[in-house]
């Protein structure tokens, strides 16, 4: 059920949606699996209601996985890749420049290159060649003598660069996870698990997941025709951590097989098996801490995004090829000084944005938060869409123009899936694609006008602006004493947490604000009291609320628990999500 919750004008206002409760199940879960009720009630607002369902998510494994042969033309492709191998042709990865796509690139590179020694990868420039297939590139890869294109986290949309490939000798295979239209290109094999005729269970896997099943069923079959023998036979296992990265890379939900694959993958980077990925985590200054999905998110993966963003992918793909140390830290160093220019140019971006809405426009009136410039680097756009998305809870896309031709980046929020919305809009793009939260276009400059009114009344179609209030899912409802070790001890099970697997949100009634101060950067410390006792709270970027907090304010407080590490001291800390105010 829904709770809006109105607070004071001075602090934030969200929809409070609490999960139904069933007592006696929260009760059979809690003695069944020997978990605290609290935990029990986290399960049943992620709808897992029985003990199997309950164990496959506290205890993933890769014995869960799906039978990657459910996924159609996956025997084609298998097919015809060890034909490759066996008469040794040219073959090339031809992969995306984000996270998801290098890393489907290194995995696929990993497993193929003791076997195919002629084997190369290829990665279009954001800016002079767009995303995915295009006819320069293929004509190169003809004059390399290339038979084979692997496409992965890309290819789906390829109709006539596929056809053109196939007109110069080249085969191709997709491995994409994208939106399938309705008419799929002429490859020797489609394998995406949104197509209709494919009947693999899950469809939610990011492009490097695809990759991995892919790479189970080629392994699986040389080995039936007995290729691996004389050959050392390769443990996929020890890929998990470039699939867990490409996986939350993309913001893929981290459910079903996209959970086990994290799970496993984080404990592989934390372990430091990988050279790439332990210089990495030097530069980040996160070496010697575990690697959970937050760490991934903001550590990570930027550095591995900001190669295909401001610098050249091919640097991440070394980086992640690498078993060289040396080479990986010098490559580490070269990302991470990508990623403070990613960073730089975000801001200025961000900062010019905000200062026309401020003077030109109430952004709350609106549906859709559509924004163009010819000064902006289409490689961070998509991260600066995201951000108004986050302050605004609006769907936007901010556009790059070059020479009369713009190219937007896309996010959306819960209650608009933006890739059905961009169909409906299609008569004026050039080109569009993408999923339910994200999406990509290509226009002609002098129809952005034409599409940000029609953007916006497809979304008044679905909700109207007043109704567009940010969600805060609320877990399960507790007293601030239930608040404890063995809680937050037991909440680790719960992890990775990303899309579809958030942090446990909580909620406790009726807690007085005993101190309230600003730290840090604009982040609000508070200490709360309630049930006889206290606790530590902090709200990140919301130090601006201070002045309407007085001591003994009585709220209802919105949170995520975890463990403050700070000078050898590990503290319970609140991580504030919302508060309602009781009004004077």
């Amino acid at each position: 059920m829904y709770l809006k919750l109105r607070n004071k004008q001075s602090l934030p206002v969200t929809r409070w949606r609490f999960s139904l409760e069933k007592e006696d199940l929260t009760e059979h879960l809690a003695r069944e699996l020997g978990i605290l009720p609290i935990i029990s009630k986290i399960l049943m607002s992620r709808n897992i209601l029985c003990i199997d369902d309950a164990k496959r998510y506290l205890f993933p494994s890769l014995n869960d996985l799906h039978n990657p042969f459910l996924m159609q033309d996956m025997k084609k492709a298998v097919h015809r890749v060890i034909q490759a191998i066996t008469k040794k042709e040219k073959v090339v990865v031809f992969g995306d420049y984000d996270a998801d796509g290098i890393t489907s690139t290194a995995v696929l590179l990993r497993f193929l290159r003791p076997l195919l020694p002629g084997i190369d990868y290829y990665i279009p420039d954001r800016i002079t060649e767009g995303y995915g297939l295009n006819h320069n590139a293929i004509d190169i890869l003809k004059r390399r003598g290339i038979g084979l294109i692997i496409t992965v986290d890309c290819g789906v949309s390829d109709q006539e660069e596929v056809q053109y490939a196939a007109s110069q000798g080249i085969d191709t295979i997709i491995l994409d996870h994208h939106e399938v239209p309705e008419e799929l290109p002429p490859a020797i094999a489609v394998i995406n698990p949104h197509r209709r005729d494919c009947s693999f269970p899950f469809k939610d896997l990011a492009g490097v997941g695809i990759a991995f099943n892919f790479l189970i069923c080629l392994r699986g079959q040389l080995r039936e025709s007995g290729f691996w023998d004389k050959r050392s036979y390769p443990n996929l296992k020890e890929y998990l951590d470039l699939v867990a990265l490409g996986t939350i890379g993309d913001i893929s939900p981290l459910i079903d097989e996209n959970r086990v694959f994290t799970k496993i993958g984080l404990d592989i980077i934390t372990e430091e098996r990988r050279v790439g990925l332990k210089a990495l985590k030097e530069i980040c200054g996160i070496e010697t801490q575990v690697v959970d999905s937050n760490r991934a998110s903001f550590c990570l993966i930027p550095r591995i995004n900001a190669a295909g963003r401001v610098g050249s992918p091919s640097e991440a793909v070394k980086l992640l090829l690498t078993d060289d140390l040396n080479e990986a830290r010098e490559l580490a160093r070269l990302l991470d000084g990508y990623n403070r220019k990613r960073q730089a140019m975000e801001k200025n971006i961000l900062d010019e944005i905000l200062a026309e809405i401020a003077q030109t426009m109430d952004p709350l009136s609106r549906s859709a938060l559509v924004f163009a410039s010819s000064n902006w680097h289409p490689g961070v756009i998509g991260i600066v869409a995201a951000r108004l998305v986050d302050r605004f809870y609006r769907p936007a896309i901010l556009i790059s123009i070059r020479n009369g031709i713009g190219k937007g980046s896309g996010r959306s929020i819960l209650d608009f899936n933006i890739y059905q919305g961009l169909k409906k809009c299609d008569s004026l793009l050039l080109s569009y694609g993408g999923h339910q939260y994200a999406a990509g276009i290509s226009i002609r400059e002098e129809h952005i006008g034409d599409f940000r009114q029609l953007l916006e009344e497809v979304i008044r179609e679905n909700i109207q602006p007043g109704n567009m209030i940010s969600q805060t899912s609320i877990d399960a409802q507790c007293h601030l004493r239930d608040v404890n070790h063995d809680l937050l001890n037991q909440m680790v099970m719960l992890a990775p947490f990303g899309s579809r697997n958030p942090e446990p949100i909580l909620c406790v009634r009726n807690v007085n604000v005993a101190a309230s101060n600003v730290v840090g950067n604009n982040h609000l410390r508070l200490r709360l009291h309630g049930d006889g006792v206290s606790c530590n709270g902090i709200w990140f970027s919301k130090g601006h609320f201070v002045h309407h907090l007085t001591t003994g304010t009585t709220s209802d407080i919105a949170f995520t628990p975890q463990f403050n590490h700070w000078n050898g001291i590990s503290e319970i800390q609140l991580k504030m999500r919302d508060m309602s105010v009781a009004e004077n």
